[in-house]
């Protein structure tokens, strides 16, 4: 099994529907692959076309535990008062680039447009990003660096 970094490059979104009918939308995106959630910046001046240039990382085994090899992008709009609402989802499937960084170290999937779908499955924006994986050379590296639990200081 090949442990590495699966890093994702969350660049922007377009055309977001509004999920209030009132009021601006402030998105943000929680990405979920096998388990493990990160969550990006809101971005409060964005509204329907969000520009967020964040990297959200997890520690990625090829072939791991489970065939799951996706990652659910869940586009939320940022409430102060309410509980946040989900506008969409999309969906990346990152098996075939795993294989490839497995392969030859190191793998990317260039930024691509993904279609955003509400719970129905229709179209409500799209979002854009990029995904690269990298197999973890020094099996010493900081778990800080891939989201991971870090060590205590009086290990």
């Amino acid at each position: 099994m090949a442990v590495g970094i699966l890093e994702v490059n969350l660049i922007s979104g377009k055309g977001l529907k509004r999920s209030d009918f009132l009021g601006k939308v402030d998105p943000y995106v929680e990405i979920q692959y096998k388990g493990q959630t990160r969550k990006s910046s809101v971005d409060k001046e964005g509204g329907r076309n969000p520009t967020w240039n964040d990297k959200l990382k997890w520690r990625a085994e090829f072939p791991g535990s489970g065939t799951d090899y996706k990652l659910i992008v869940k586009v939320m709009d940022h409430d102060t008062f309410s509980s946040d609402d989900f506008i969409g989802e999309a969906t990346v499937y990152v098996k075939e680039l795993l294989e490839h960084g497995v392969e030859k170290g190191t793998s990317e999937l260039r930024p691509t447009k993904y279609n955003v779908v509400d719970s129905d499955r229709s179209f409500v924006g799209e979002i854009f990003l990029g995904v690269s994986y990298s197999l973890i050379q020094d099996r010493g590296m900081d778990a800080e660096e891939f989201g991971g639990w870090k060590h205590s200081q009086y290990d």
